[in-house]
């Protein structure tokens, strides 16, 4: 099946995913190849939970096997919050996921808000 068109949405659905981002590439978000939806991601927050260290985060879309990213190994302070989508919505299509990577385990945190859009 094919992504709805977005002009004659029948459903729009508000959602909120968290993660807390670890060493290998894990999806916060994804569309599933046959879901008939189109996902309009929002935001996407990045804070550091560790009150001393930095840590660094990755962050792709991930289509047909290729890694695309948004940001690679961008530093997020201690005790900080970077927003990597806010106010520049991106559209994950069928099969596509947003995916989280850290520099170090435990110390950063996702939160995304995305609306998923069927007819």
């Amino acid at each position: 099946m094919t992504a709805p068109n977005i002009v004659q949405v029948g459903t729009i659905t508000g959602k909120t995913a968290v993660q807390a981002i670890g060493t290998s590439p894990a999806a916060i978000v994804t569309n599933a190849g046959s879901s008939g939806k189109v996902f309009k991601v929002n935001t996407l927050l990045i804070a550091n939970v560790d009150g001393t260290v930095a840590a660094n985060v990755t962050v792709d879309l991930y289509r047909s096997s290729t890694a695309y990213h948004l940001i690679k190994t961008v530093q997020v302070f201690a005790d900080s919050t970077l927003e990597v989508i806010n106010n520049n919505s991106i559209y994950l299509e069928e099969g596509d996921s947003l995916r989280l990577t850290a520099s170090a385990a435990s110390d950063l945190e996702g939160i995304c808000s995305y609306e998923e859009i069927s007819e």
